[in-house]
């Protein structure tokens, strides 16, 4: 990289590794004006541990779209990891390419991180550059959408997920009747707002998940990537196998992953949406969370192709499976964007429940005699994935009954899943999983026994403990820690009416009961 090349340079358009959306209108014309900036910096690999196939993916799909961009004929300047030239960090390498090309301005998209969003802010202050930020034009929630009304509830506190799907599914028009009620408001299609009801069947072998597409034109990326990252000596952990690296890395690959998705796995997605099971990781999923999330994809591209494959299946797609869907990326996904950026940076501090205990070892080894913990753990440290409900209800369920610190999870989560990013992975764990912001986001905590992994899993049936035991060698942990967690937080739960029926439950075992299986816990 040398002057020269630089030459007629004014703007500085900076791309972050989670901002690779060639729909951006940035692409809309190219300007020889303007130089487009990559760069891989060592910083942003170890503000957590990584799951090496994250950094795989992120550097491998930055790569990508720095190729794409100049076969657009834009002008590129990708800084490897590796590279003699890289100063491992955004604003000195901007500072030094702006002093080669003489250029006046910088743009940015705004980060998604509020941890990016205060550094950069910070850092680009100091820049003698003209600093323009921009938005990434992904997101379809706007601030005034996170503004809607919880009937009866202060107008302080953040609207509830379901008024803010609702709200969302209206305003896009997704979903929804021609009709409407007395009131004139849109009714949603079929007259229902939410299947989740029928999405909760455990799955026990059939129907068969159909493979997974392959990716062979990443082959040769991936062990570029792989070479690089082992010579910059940066830590990670899990494993990889590179021909059978299930991750789109290019929008072409991205857009072929949605479209599979929709013809084979779509149909069983809502009914086997919360089944686990240990023989299947991925089941009917989509697996375009990574993609998403790297802006590969655009919301409203997947839930128009999802809408449209349900209106074309000529009800082989139940309405179950798309509102299931719909409602991931339309409402938790949207809703948990907005929520971060309305909570932070206060919401990293939440540890309601005074949780305080180190994460074991075994979440980082899969050691544990738990088969359902065991097993998860396992699938996750090798395909750097787990669905939702594994999160929530397996390795987020056993953390909260058992009392781990919310820091020590945050950190687990982050770098474990290919597709953690704080704004999404904070608020699911702290918030849906942990309960540690004391029900901003979740209206109850999202807690079970053993007896909910016997019926939506089949981990318990090869599991040395029993699920239907409370105390005893042979019982299953997770009994014991679930009584105690409603017997250590008894008074919190006092005043939410949805935990009166465990709360009852306790109150009906004899003392002596409950003493046998708060030692148990212990």
């Amino acid at each position: 990289m040398k002057a020269p090349e630089l030459k007629g340079v004014r703007v500085l358009r900076l791309i972050l590794g989670d901002q690779l959306s060639s729909y951006h209108s940035w692409y809309d014309t190219l300007d020889p004006e303007i130089l487009y900036l990559m760069m891989e910096v060592l910083p942003e690999t170890t503000y957590t541990l990584h799951h090496v196939q994250k950094l795989l993916a992120v550097f491998g799909a930055m790569r990508t779209f720095a190729s794409w961009l100049r076969e657009q004929g834009a002008r590129v300047v990708y800084l490897g990891i590796n590279d003699s030239e890289n100063q491992q960090s955004f604003a000195r390498n901007l500072r030094h390419i702006a002093e080669l090309s003489g250029a006046e301005v910088l743009e940015y998209q705004e980060p998604d991180e509020y941890r990016l969003q205060q550094q950069l802010q910070h850092e680009f202050a100091e820049l003698p550059l003209e600093v323009r930020r921009v938005g990434t034009e992904h997101f379809l929630a706007t601030e005034e959408d996170f503004k809607i009304k919880n009937p009866g509830a202060p107008d302080a506190r953040a609207p509830i997920m379901e008024s803010f799907y609702r709200h969302m599914r209206r305003k896009h028009n997704v979903l929804m009747e021609s009709s409407v009620d007395a009131k004139g408001a849109a009714q949603p299609l079929g007259g229902r707002w939410n299947f989740d009801s029928e999405n909760r069947k455990p799955w026990r072998g059939e129907p068969a998940p159909p493979p997974l597409p392959q990716w062979p034109d990443q082959a040769a990326l991936l062990h570029s990537v792989q070479a690089d990252i082992q010579a910059a000596g940066i830590r990670s952990f899990g494993s990889v196998e590179l021909g059978a690296f299930v991750w789109p890395l290019s929008r072409e690959n991205a857009l072929t992953a949605l479209k599979d998705f929709l013809e084979q796995r779509l149909e069983h997605f809502g009914p086997y949406e919360d089944a686990i099971s240990a023989k299947e990781p991925f089941l009917f999923h989509s697996l375009l969370s990574f993609a998403l999330n790297v802006k590969l994809l655009h919301p409203r591209e997947v839930i128009d192709a999802a809408v449209e494959a349900f209106e074309e299946s000529q009800g082989r797609v139940s309405e179950a499976s798309i509102e299931g869907f719909v409602r991931q990326i339309l409402g938790w996904r949207e809703y948990m964007r907005r929520y971060y950026h309305w909570a932070m940076p206060e919401f990293k501090q939440h540890n309601l429940l005074s949780a305080e205990r180190g994460l074991p070892s075994w979440y980082w080894t899969a050691e544990c005699s738990m088969n359902c913990m065991a097993k998860t753990i396992d699938a996750s440290l090798r395909n750097a994935y787990a669905h939702h409900i594994q999160r929530l209800m397996v390795t987020g369920n056993f953390a909260l009954l058992a009392g781990i610190h919310p820091d020590e999870l945050d950190a687990w989560y982050l770098g474990i899943y290919i597709d953690a990013f704080e704004w999404v992975e904070i608020t699911n764990t702290r918030g849906m999983s942990q309960y540690a912001d004391g029900g901003g986001i979740a209206t109850k905590p999202y807690a079970a026994a053993g007896a909910y992994m016997n019926r939506m899993s089949d981990y318990c049936r090869s599991c040395s403990y029993d699920p239907k035991q409370r105390t005893g060698e042979s019982a299953c942990p997770l009994n014991a820690l679930y009584w105690d967690f409603i017997a250590r937080h008894h008074e919190r739960w006092k005043h939410n009416a949805r935990m009166a029926m465990p709360l009852r439950t306790w109150e009906r075992f004899s003392s002596k009961e409950q003493a046998a299986i708060r030692a148990q816990a212990r």
